[in-house]
């Protein structure tokens, strides 16, 4: 793990700063915050070990989360996403097991790419949608790494 300034154009004003700090505190895409030398500055831990991958379950009542992701596709919203720099996957899946769950698979190269997905306007339309729609979500986020010679063997390709 190393250290990496979250200093950039996206984070010019101190009171925006911090109010996406928090955001991102809150939804786990931080693991750890620390203060530099003059405190002004944060930093984020960051792996450097390959793309970002974060698993979401949207769960609603009455069909409210397949409505979300059904109006997420058909506003083109979807195919917005997609189109971002550093976009690997973004697609959503129906559960089995709950049909009032929706899990979205959100893949990014790197770190860098989920902050410049998290500074854009769409961010607000998918706020909007979820309230909408009243859902609630769990996160799940994975930092890729190689996968190892010993799990090779059960992977059919």
């Amino acid at each position: 793990m190393t250290l990496k300034p979250l200093a950039s154009k996206v984070f010019e004003n101190q009171m925006k700063r911090c109010r996406i700090i928090r955001c991102l505190l809150a939804t786990g895409i931080i693991f750890s915050l620390t203060s530099c030398r003059n405190c002004r500055e944060k930093t984020e831990t960051v792996s450097k070990t390959g793309p970002v991958t974060v698993n979401l379950r949207y769960t609603g009542k009455d069909g409210a989360a397949r409505k979300f992701a059904d109006e997420m596709i058909s506003s083109g919203t979807v195919e917005a996403i997609r189109a971002e720099t550093g976009n690997l996957r973004y697609e959503y899946y129906a559960s089995l097991d709950d049909p009032e769950t929706i899990l979205l698979i959100d893949c990014w190269e790197n770190q860098e790419a989920v902050d410049a997905h998290h500074a854009t306007a769409m961010m607000k339309t998918i706020t909007e949608l979820r309230e909408k729609y009243d859902l609630h979500m769990t996160v799940e986020r994975y930092v890729g790494a190689e996968t190892p010679a010993s799990d090779e063997k059960f992977l059919r390709k």
